[in-house]
Order: structure tokens, then sequence, then C-alpha cells
């Protein structure tokens, strides 16, 4: 094994590890596993620059920075989760402050029939064996080291599942209060959600600030939809502006499996969201809508994989940034076809608006296809706003700051027109317009 790269940053880490007490300890299988993953995260340390995978994120800051471990007010912390209520999201809920869970702000009473929900620090205390394949995971990626960080010291997270043929109809809040305290902390949450055969469900993911903070939170979630599962996934991500976030998706459809994720990326300084989708089963159906908005210095880096690998597979993806001021805004999209992936139909569109001459933005479409009969796709655009609109909306008297306003609202909004649920929709409207620049 290498020598690790001591920098402060992985320093502070290594000894968070060294004082963690994180639920689960004594199970072998779980210790062997969070000891590989951290053996390889000292090893490995931050990745620079000249790794494909974060080639446009660099972590020279990052690594300079040092964090404690968790946050041990977090279970007391006077939070007023009700201020994050989201209309038309009204059923169950988990709540989770600085990483720790919070019984008290949450919603666990009276589940729908077929659904279990309940912390990750409350299942690893009970019978733990049906955990152990996605929590023994090891990540060897090069660019995995968030991924390997979380697998060693994810304290807490979220068991989902829906039993086969259950239909769920009120969605799940998924809450994550960043509040502010002493100092930097890092906390890591761990998600294992799984939808039974036939089964439905509705899934709100939620970050937000309460307070200004600089907070490292990393988070992993591992989905799995069982035969003719399907999901809808929608993530609302708000954190403080000045915290980092890194989250790790991956997503497993089997046959006849359908899923769609809706994303919209306002907070934080710096932000990584890595999705991993594989349509392992026929006839299985990924959609993925997304949309970043950025001012500041902040940056954003989502980099999506989909991999079609069973015969009449669909994946359509639809991207949308906005970048101000001196941010920087990086997708990439990446759809592989694989052999005998026949008849997959695979579209990715990503477009991008530049609203300062020292905003950035990077877009990578990638595409591979290694079947017979597919339909496949991809289109990548930057670019500003379009004089001659600014100029029919100004001659009927609208100001130029209005006009702007309204153009880059609407290039943003057609991403989420397909979402049901007019009050949640009408919310990450009202929050998308927050966040655009007013002059």
């Amino acid at each position: 094994m290498s020598e690790p790269q001591r920098t402060p940053f992985v320093d502070s880490l290594l000894e968070a590890a060294a004082q963690a007490q994180l639920p689960g300890s004594g199970i072998a299988w779980l210790d062997a596993a969070r000891r590989e993953n951290l053996d390889a995260f000292a090893a490995a340390g931050l990745p620079d620059t000249r790794m494909e995978a974060w080639k446009y994120t660099a972590l020279r800051a990052l690594a300079q920075r040092r964090f404690a471990p968790g946050d041990a007010q977090a279970v007391s912390r006077a939070v007023d989760a009700a201020a994050f209520a989201l209309p038309g999201v009204d059923g169950p809920s988990l709540v989770f402050v600085n990483g720790a869970f919070r019984a008290d702000l949450s919603r666990t009473d009276a589940l729908p029939e077929g659904l279990s929900l309940q912390a990750l620090s409350d299942a690893l205390q009970g019978d733990a064996e049906p955990l152990r394949f996605a929590l023994s995971r090891h990540y060897r990626e090069g660019g995995d080291v968030f991924a390997r960080l979380n697998a060693a010291l994810a304290g807490d997270g979220v068991v989902l599942r829906v039993a086969p043929g259950a239909k769920v109809a009120s969605p799940v809040h998924l809450l994550f209060i960043g509040a502010a305290a002493d100092g930097d902390l890092a906390w890591h949450v761990r998600h294992v959600i799984e939808l039974g055969e036939g089964s439905e469900l509705s899934l709100v993911e939620h970050h937000v600030a309460h307070g200004e903070q600089q907070h490292l939170g990393t988070q992993v979630a591992d989905i799995v939809l069982r035969k003719g599962a399907q999901l809808r996934h929608v993530t609302l991500q708000n954190a403080a502006g000045g915290s980092t976030l890194v989250r790790h998706d991956s997503v497993q459809l089997d046959e006849d499996a359908q899923a769609a994720l809706y994303v919209l990326e306002l907070g934080g300084s710096l932000v990584r969201h890595d999705l991993h989708a594989v349509l392992s089963g026929d006839r299985a159906r990924l959609d993925t809508r997304g949309v970043f908005v950025l001012n500041g210095r902040q940056h954003v880096d989502t980099q999506m994989a989909i991999r079609h690998q069973a015969l009449n597979t669909t994946s359509e993806s639809v991207w949308r940034g906005v970048a101000d001021q001196r941010s920087r805004g990086v997708f990439r999209g990446a759809i592989v076809v694989a052999p005998g992936a026949d008849g997959s139909d695979a579209s990715l569109s990503s477009k991008n608006l530049l609203l300062s001459g020292q905003a950035e933005i990077d877009t990578k479409p990638e595409l591979e296809i290694y079947a017979d009969e597919v339909k496949a796709a991809h289109g990548a655009t930057v670019g500003q706003l379009d004089e001659r609109s600014l100029f029919y909306l100004r001659s009927r008297g609208i100001t130029l700051a209005e006009a702007r306003s309204m153009l880059t609202a609407a290039f943003c909004r057609a991403v989420f027109e397909s979402l049901p649920g007019q009050g949640l929709r009408e919310h990450l409207d009202q929050q998308l317009m927050a966040h655009l620049p007013s002059a």
C-alpha cells in the first residue's frame, strides 16, 4: 500500500475514524468493509484534476481543511423541521441533523401498508444481515474517494423497503438539515432503498440549511427496483452557501422497472453528485431531469453514467444549467449500450446558460454503442440568452432585468413540466426563481 497523502483533510478524517463509535461495530463483515474502505481512502487521498473523473473540479482548497467528527449535540439541537415542509409531501418522513437521525422530528407512525422505513442506526441494532450486500461494498474506482470515506464512516442513514405489489400513495420525505455548530463538521449518511416487484413509491430528498455553516456531508445511496417497480425520486438541494456536499447514487432497474429522477441543485459551495444507473432488465426505463442554478463562486459537478445492458431498455435525460458571476458548473453524461442490449433507446440533452462573462460551464456528453438496432442521440450546448428574445420583451415595456429573469426561468422550468403534483412543482419553481439573478 502506498503512503497516504498527508493533507489536513486526510489527517482529520483518519483521526475521526479512530475516535468513531459507529452503529453496528462488532459485526465482523461490517467492520471489515469499513476498514478496507478506510485503508483505500488513506492510501489514495483526494484526487486531483489529472484524474478524468475530477478533471473540472479541483479539491486543493478542501485538502487544506480539517473537519471535526460528527456533532455530539445534533440529537438535541433546537431545529424547526416544520419550517422545511413541502406542499403535497405530508406522508412519512425521516429527519437528520448534521447526519444524526432525529426521531423526535420524524414521522414514522402509522406507516402505509407495505412500507418499511427506519434509520440505518436502528436497523443495525436488529438483523443486519439483509444489509450485508450493500454495506460490504468496496469502491475500487479511483474517483470514488468520497464513497470510500462514506462506507468507512457512515453512522446513520435510511433503510427503506417497499413490499412487492405495494402502492405507497403519499411521498416519503427524507430531510437533511445542516445546522450551525461550533466548528466545521464532517457527517456521512448511507441509504439502502429497495422497491419490491410491482411496487410504487414517490420519494423526496431535501437538503437544507439551518444557519450558516461550512460542514462536509457525504451521502451514498443504493437503490434497487425489482421487476415492474416504479419510483419517482425528487431531490431539492438547497444546502448552506459555505457547505460541501458529495452524493453518490447507484440505481439498478430490473425487468419492466421504471424510475423518474428529478434534481434541482441550488445551494452549497462545492457540490458533487455521482449518479450511476444500470438498466439490467428487459424494457426497463429511466428518465432523469436536472437543473443547477449557480451564482457567486459556487461549484457544482454532476457526473451521470447510464448503462443499458438488457433488451429494449429506454433512457431519456434532460439537464439544464445556469451560471452567473464567477460560478462554475460541470456536467458529464455518459451512456453505454452494452453488447446484447439490442433495441435500446437512449437520449441525452444538456443545455446551459452563461449569465456572466466570468462564469463557466463544462459539459461533456459521451455515448458508446456495442449493440444492434439501437436509437441513440446526445447533444450539449453552452450559450447566452437570445438577444432577439430580450429585444422583443423589452419592446413590450419589460425591463432588461425582468426579461433576463423571465427567459432564464422558462429555460429551466421545462425540465419539471412532467413532474406530477402541482404543489411541489410550484414550490420548486419558487425556489428556482429565488435563486435567479434579479439584475
